[in-house]
């Protein structure tokens, strides 16, 4: 029993994760004797089911124990599980949790929280996000490969960030094996809308996802930024001059599209210089160059008839998205051991991600109606490179002369960016002159004559975060009560630089307009129009980047904890701590064509408290564990948490919302959300391996951060952050893991909840300064789902060559744009996800994997009043993979 008392340190899981890799080894020699044994035993094939019938088991043995001696409540996902899903990312796997639901491929809410009210760590530390859109860092970044386990904390412990709404992610990486390991994977494959010909560019980019100079603002445009000149300081031929030197060749063709296709490279080993000292290290490499094609449907804004339907009067009915993503991964691990008590893990993990989409739209304005014989085509790109670099080192240390004294640090300095040069959006009208119905794009079209032809942006973004910190932990026995004392303290530095440029085409700069005639923008303005088109009064190029595109922002948090974790009587377990934390924020909006601080003629004391903010307060937390068996427990508990708002939603700029491509404003000024968390959940850790579990939990905030909808615009509807009054989230979480036969399992989770929050309409108008009229002013939160379903069936044959799984999971509708002036709120459909995935072991060290994600062929779509608002086709997925140990 002792085993079962004491919590579990960082030591602790370091061993217990080095004992599962050693009882992994062991299972697959152990499987390699059976399976030669079976040759010339018939009695041979009743071991084998029992070495293999428990296989999914015996892998998460090490994570299921971690979270059976767990304090707070935690739901962790191993590596052998992420594999036997076929998840590619951290993102698709956690979808699997209890819980969990994935957004955008990229985000994760937990319990129906925004990705706002979740925090990600790697490795227990702090890392930036390269995403300017979110806090959090997007998960598709970081590769399964490389993944040890998933750890999501849903209760609150003072040892962890404040800043805590749903849960923390913690993202914990392979270290340094215990032998040497050398393998590697290859792996091809496509998708069902994949298999036509497709629109695309040359863009410049290279096969590592690095954009070759082509996309980059020309020379003479980088000098005038750097001498905080613009395009309207600068003469006429001047503003030629940098017309001719903008790359224009943007121009679609219809081309085949390239199957997908990936590598994976992995060696490590460990040197043992004596019988104290140990050394070894682990390095990773992947590569992955994926397409997809997509059809769209994007609406902007409808009429209300009286029957209560809509009419559609802007938007883009016909869209062709492209969109390639190159990602690549590097990661170096190195691990001291000095005995069995001291440790020191270094790492260093490089993560680079590059998404290029080309979308050819058709559609129309509140100016062209659907049923005239024009239309709006326009063709845009959107083009980012996503990088983060993180360093850490970690130490883990047990005295045992001083009653087994433990002492932990860490320190970490992560770095991330986005650059996204060179994106474009262009308009054009198409006529029908044949009054047929039909719109031919190449001899009906014409670039359209207007101060917007067509749009630049260049934007970069860099990320720095330093983290450091670390905690003492003192070991109590008495006669019936086993204690442990804990106290640390944390302290994270952040700086964030942002710059945007933009600027539009003019095509009314030129005094004839018969020019505009073409269907390419690099063909109608080629670089003879350019330079020989006789212009008017107006320049070619219009700069409309505005104040707040560029901005500078810090933080900084200093957090001291004290935690006690009591054993009584082998029955009874309690932990409770505390936690001081010292939070200070300022976001600086800068006027780009001076460098300045963005604030009026003459700032009051309000305009300056609005860039700056600072709280400090204690976050206490307690949690109680009751031992009904050797396999059963109770637990609950409690924890008060805060939730801040994101840097940009405390500025007073405005960005684009990449899942919904709604912009979305900022609101200075904006409250934090202080939550109260209540938990509390049945835990069945069954002896052979099976689980089951039963929890309830409830939220109660404060000053929820929200999102609202402002009136009607010209464009897609704008997106303000404003704090409703109070909001509250509870539900119910079942999960089990069920042996079926000697062959077959199924493991699965339920979550039931539901949400709710109370806006004051004068209260926002007053916050972001903007009238609205909100249709529901008491509604769900934003992104929550009432049901997340997540099962999986999974077959390991008797003699250990094939394995399988099929794997299920849909998420109840949810919320993305709040509804105003009687029209309702917004909803993302339920998602019927069925993925298979099989491996084929045809010996010892090699394993060939199918997979099959979106059997279903489901298409993504939000809707509004039963009328649709965005439609994304995802096609079926599949990739073939080979692996070899050497």
């Amino acid at each position: 029993m002792r085993a079962k008392q004491f919590p579990l340190a960082s030591l602790t899981l370091a061993v217990l994760t080095g004992l599962s890799s050693q009882s992994a080894f062991a299972a697959q020699e152990q499987q390699e004797q059976s399976a030669s044994e079976q040759q010339s035993s018939p009695e041979a094939v009743i071991e084998e089911v029992v070495t293999t019938g428990t296989r999914l088991q015996g892998s998460a043995a090490a994570v299921v124990q971690e979270r059976k001696e767990q304090a707070f409540v935690a739901d962790i996902m191993g590596a052998e599980q992420i594999s036997r899903t076929g998840d590619s990312d951290a993102a698709a796997a956690l979808r699997r949790v209890t819980g969990l639901t994935l957004v955008d491929g990229k985000f994760i809410y937990v319990r129906g929280l925004g990705e706002r009210y979740s925090s990600t760590q790697l490795n227990g530390m702090s890392v930036p996000s390269p995403d300017p859109t979110r806090a959090v860092i997007p998960l598709d970044l970081f590769p399964a490969d490389i993944i040890e386990s998933l750890a999501v904390q849903k209760s609150y412990s003072a040892s962890m960030p404040a800043n805590f709404g749903g849960g923390n992610v913690d993202i914990r990486l392979k270290s340094a094996p215990d032998e040497e390991i050398f393998n590697a994977s290859i792996k091809v494959g496509g998708n069902s809308e994949n298999f036509n010909d497709a629109y695309w560019y040359d863009g410049g980019s290279n096969w590592n996802g690095k954009d070759d100079g082509t996309r980059a603002a020309p020379q003479m445009l980088k000098d005038l930024w750097d001498q905080r000149t613009f395009l309207d300081d600068i003469s006429l031929e001047q503003n030629r001059d940098v017309a001719l030197a903008l790359n224009r060749d943007y121009d679609p063709t219809l081309q085949s599209v390239d199957p997908d296709y990936g590598l994976d490279l992995t060696y490590g080993n460990r040197y043992d210089i004596d019988d104290k000292w140990a050394v070894g290290f682990l390095t990773t490499a992947a590569y992955d160059n994926e397409w997809e094609v997509s059809e769209q449907y994007l609406g902007e804004d409808w009429s209300r008839n009286p029957d209560g339907t809509y009419t559609i009067l802007r938007g883009w009915d016909d869209v062709e998205s492209t969109e390639q993503q190159v990602t690549w991964s590097g990661m170096l691990t190195a691990g001291i051991n000095y005995g069995s008590n001291h440790r020191v893990d270094l790492s260093h993990v490089i993560l680079n991600d590059t998404e290029d989409q080309f979308r050819e739209k058709l559609g129309n304005s509140n100016n062209i109606n659907f049923g005239s014989d024009q239309r709006i085509r326009s063709y845009d790109v959107t083009y980012q490179e996503r990088r983060m670099v993180a360093n850490q080192i970690k130490g883990m240390h047990t005295f045992t002369d001083w009653n087994f004294l433990g002492v932990d640090w860490k320190y970490s300095k992560s770095r991330s960016s986005r650059y996204a040069p060179g994106n474009i959006e262009t308009r054009f009208i198409l006529t029908d002159s044949n009054d047929d119905g039909v719109f031919d794009r190449e001899n009906e079209s014409v670039l359209t004559n207007a101060t917007t032809a067509a749009r630049y942006n260049f934007q970069d973004l860099n990320d720095e975060v330093e983290n450091w910190g670390g905690n003492v932990t003192l070991p109590i026995m008495l006669d019936n009560w086993d204690i442990t004392l804990k106290a640390g303290a944390d302290f994270v530095q952040k700086t964030r630089y942002a710059t945007n440029r933009r600027f539009d085409i003019n095509t009314r700069a030129f005094s004839d307009s018969s020019i505009l005639e073409g269907y390419q923008l690099g063909e109608v303005l080629n670089d003879d129009v350019i330079a020989n088109a006789e212009l008017g009064f107006l320049p070619i190029l219009n700069d409309t980047t505005v104040a707040g595109d560029d901005y500078i922002s810090a933080q900084t948090i200093d957090a001291y904890y004290f935690e006690g974790d009591f054993f009584f009587d082998e029955k009874w377990r309690i932990t409770a701590g505390v936690r001081w934390e010292d939070f200070r924020q300022a976001v600086v909006p800068l006027v780009p064509q001076t460098g300045e601080i963005d604030l009026p003629t003459s700032p009051t004391v309000e305009d300056l408290a609005d860039l700056a903010f600072q709280e400090d307060d204690l976050y206490p937390s307690l949690a109680l564990t009751y031992f009904l068996s050797d396999e059963q427990q109770l637990r609950f508990s409690y924890g008060k948490t805060v939730v801040r708002p994101d840097l940009r939603e405390v500025s007073s700029s405005t960005y684009l919302d990449p899942l919904t491509l709604f912009p979305v404003g900022g609101t200075p000024g904006l409250n934090t959300t202080d939550i109260d968390n209540f938990d509390a959940r049945w835990e069945w850790y069954q002896g052979n391996g099976d689980t089951l579990s039963i929890g309830l939990f409830y939220k109660d905030m404060t000053n929820p951060i929200e999102s609202v909808q402002s009136p009607s615009q010209d464009g897609p509807p704008l997106v303000r952050i404003a704090n409703a009054e109070t909001g509250e989230v509870y539900g119910t979480e079942v999960e089990w893991l069920k042996t079926l036969s000697n062959n077959f399992f199924l493991s699965g989770n339920v979550t039931l909840s539901d949400s709710s929050i109370t806006l004051d309409t004068q209260n926002i108008v007053e916050q972001t300064g903007v009238s609205t009229s909100i249709t529901n002013t008491e509604r769900r939160l934003t992104g929550h789902s009432e049901w997340v379903v997540n099962t999986q069936l999974g077959f390991d044959s008797d003699d250990g060559m094939h394995s399988a799984s099929l794997v299920y999971n849909v998420f109840g509708d949810r919320i993305i744009i709040p509804g105003i002036d009687g029209r309702g709120d917004a909803f993302e459909q339920p998602f019927h996800s069925l993925d298979a995935v099989y491996s084929y072991y045809p010996d010892f060290n090699s394993q060939v994997t199918l997979k099959v994600q979106n059997i279903l062929n489901q298409d993504k779509e939000l809707e509004f009043d039963n009328t649709l608002l965005r439609s994304e086709t995802r096609g079926v997925s599949f990739s073939l993979t080979y692996k070899h140990e050497f």
